[in-house]
Order: structure tokens, then sequence, then C-alpha cells
């Protein structure tokens, strides 16, 4: 999966409270609605824990659908985290972004895809330099649930 467009988060963006309802929506069997708003909620605030290492990123290509992340989604990456195992994480891979779960082994790293039909890249040790380096941890994943007006097909 390629990384196509990569946006600073800039604090100078306004600020834009949106209401919240405390009361939880299930997602199982209805329940009575409270329609009481107690909370105004950031976005900048719930998606950015440090805005000087955080940044917007558009993937481009299906290999993560595993784990919710589809083309054109925006992912929200904060390169201060640690890229520990099993966390998702932008990756430079031989000059080009990539996406995909980090699994550590002993003397290598396995950039893991989330979709059967793309197979894991194997990077060693020794590798691990300028061509091949973690560049941040994937902390937020944005999609529409409807693309161009109409809703997503399941495949």
């Amino acid at each position: 999966m390629r990384i196509v467009d990569i946006y600073e988060f800039s604090e100078e963006l306004s600020s834009v409270d949106i209401s919240l309802f405390l009361c939880p929506v299930k997602a199982g069997f209805p329940s009575p609605a409270d329609d009481h708003i107690n909370l105004k909620l950031d976005l900048n605030q719930y998606l950015i824990r440090n805005s000087a290492a955080t940044f917007f990123l558009r993937v481009a290509g299906d290999s993560m659908l595993g784990a919710g992340i589809h083309d054109g989604d925006l992912i929200v990456v904060d390169r201060s985290l640690d890229p520990e195992h099993g966390r998702i994480a932008v990756v430079l891979v031989d000059g080009e972004y990539t996406v995909k779960r980090l699994h550590y082994e002993k003397d290598r790293l396995l950039l893991m895809p989330e979709n059967p039909n793309y197979p894991p890249i194997e990077i060693t040790v020794r590798e691990l330099s300028d061509n091949y380096r973690v560049w941040g941890v994937v902390t937020n994943v944005i999609h529409p649930l409807y693309a161009h007006g109409s809703p997503r097909r399941l495949q």
C-alpha cells in the first residue's frame, strides 16, 4: 500500500466544537434515546496527542482492509510513538511509504498486510537504515461510510 499525500497538522487550524452525546449508541438492540447533549468535542483534541509530531496521510491501495483502512482513507500518524510489535505503522521501504502491521521477530521485522492477497515484507535488522525505517505509528483512521453519495458495496 503506497501513501500518496502527507498533510502536516497545523495548530493554526480553527478549533470546531461538535456536540457529543454522553450516552453511547448501541450497535446491537436499540435502547431508549437520551436527548441530552452534555459536552462539546474538539476533534483535534480527540485525534491528536502530540501536534508537533502528527501528520495526516491519504492511503492508496487495499492491503490493510482487515484493519479497517480503505483506499482513499485518511490516517492520523504520530511520529513520537514507539513502533511496538503489533502496532500499525507507516514504514519507508526503498523510498516509498507503506502502511502495515509491525511484527518483530528475533533479527527481522515483518511488515504484515491485513489482506490475504498481499505477502508480508521482510526486513532484516541489518537492512534497517535510511532505505527501511519506521516513519510513524497510526493512531486513527478516518473514512467515509458513503463514497460519492452511494454506499460502499460489500465484496
